[in-house]
């Protein structure tokens, strides 16, 4: 592996590998005012949240690495105490990109960018219409992590108010990412979309005790058919079957039947329970399925 010392690396590399590294993040559309009312938006990606009773927001406003100069957004957020977070979606990712041109303190990325500012209820920064979700915040506190190029002033945000687009709300009341269709930051130019193909659903309970990797079978976690993924998927069970509840399957599964009369048995039925793992998470079958050449 490549081996990188920070002490060692010029800020402008250690700065991208940090980036490809702590990836996908979440992008904090940042709107802000200064003391004479001018607007400001700006986004920033090293942002995430961090509490919900009460409800805290983070994002970084880091120094610029070739100048050592600090942003528009940090220099307002200290004058006013206020921030909206505006999040971005797909619609909008390429009007976010131009409001990340560095213009002049004067200058309204609102209207450089297209997007359009409506009133707040509780702080004076503006929303971003177009956005489907924005986060009225009063800045708690901001906490300074150097003073050189790259170093990042951490700005601590109290979610004062919530306002969600209706049309990405599911019928339990929650947000649909489909609908949401969130864009995540990733290093250099490098976005992904979150919506489609690229959400994952994984069903996992913390709270009821799972077997662990250690509890499988051996045969199953030296398997040259399922992956580690799979063998995760596995170790979540709660208790592994019982012999006579791994032979009831070959009673009445007619495809177990017929690789059970053929060679190479246990490749099979572990391609089987791959399938049904990767395709409908079923794991309960699946380990069936795995743990049934054993007990053949």
């Amino acid at each position: 592996m490549l081996t990188i010392d920070p002490k060692n690396t010029a800020t402008k590399d250690l700065h991208q590998f940090l980036l490809g590294c702590v990836a996908p993040r979440p992008i904090a559309f940042a709107s802000t005012i200064d003391e004479d009312g001018n607007p400001n938006l700006a986004p920033y990606s090293f942002f995430n949240c961090f509490s919900s009773n009460p409800p805290i927001l983070v994002f970084s406003s880091n120094r610029r690495v070739a100048d050592n100069t600090t942003k528009d957004t940090l220099h307002n957020i200290r004058k006013t105490k206020e921030v909206v977070i505006n999040v971005v979606n797909y619609s909008i990712v390429r009007q976010m990109t131009v409001a990340s041109i560095s213009f002049p303190p004067d200058v309204n990325e609102f209207e450089k960018s297209g997007l359009t500012p409506i009133p707040s209820d509780l702080v004076k920064p503006f929303r971003v219409q177009e956005s489907p979700a924005h986060l009225e915040c009063r800045v708690r506190d901001i906490v300074t992590l150097g003073e050189h190029g790259g170093a990042g002033h951490l700005i601590i945000c109290d979610v004062l108010r919530l306002h969600i687009a209706k049309e990405v709300i599911d019928n339990n009341n929650r947000i649909d990412p489909h609908k949401m269709d969130l864009m995540g930051r990733m290093g250099r130019a490098y976005y992904v979309r979150a919506s489609g193909a690229a959400v994952h659903t994984i069903v996992q309970s913390v709270l009821e005790i799972g077997i662990g990797f250690d509890q499988l079978p051996e045969s199953v976690r030296t398997s040259a058919v399922l992956t580690g993924n799979n063998l995760g998927q596995l170790a979540g069970l709660t208790s592994l079957p019982s012999k006579e509840e791994v032979l009831q399957i070959a009673e009445h599964d007619e495809k177990i039947k017929e690789i059970i009369s053929s060679n190479n048995t246990k490749t099979q039925l572990h391609e089987y329970a791959k399938k049904l793992l990767d395709q409908r998470d079923d794991r309960a079958y699946a380990i069936k399925l795995a743990m049934l050449p054993d007990f053949l």
